[in-house]
């Protein structure tokens, strides 16, 4: 049971910090009222040149669309090499 004591205490530690990391799993982010990524809204604010075209996440990550269109399949994954970076740099 979290108590007034436990938040102060956390809150705390949160000010003292040089760096905070939060980290959501699948799901934690949706019941918080983050976008789904997946969905169209969350993946059509991420690449607006689909969205334009009406494209969902499904319909483009797929490997069907990988066998038939390659080039646009890869766009849904362009951030992947941002993600990489990010991380190492957190790492370092």
């Amino acid at each position: 049971m979290t108590t007034t004591a436990d938040i102060i205490r956390a809150a705390s530690l949160i000010d003292q910090a040089d760096l905070l990391l939060v980290a959501a799993g699948a799901g934690m982010g949706v019941d918080s009222g983050l976008p789904d990524f997946r969905g169209n809204e969350g993946f059509w604010k991420a690449y607006p040149a689909l969205a334009r075209a009406q494209l969902a996440f499904a319909s483009v990550a797929s490997p069907r669309t990988f066998e038939d269109d390659a080039a646009l399949a890869r766009r849904s994954g362009r951030r992947t090499g941002l993600c990489r970076r990010s991380i190492r740099r957190l790492a370092a």
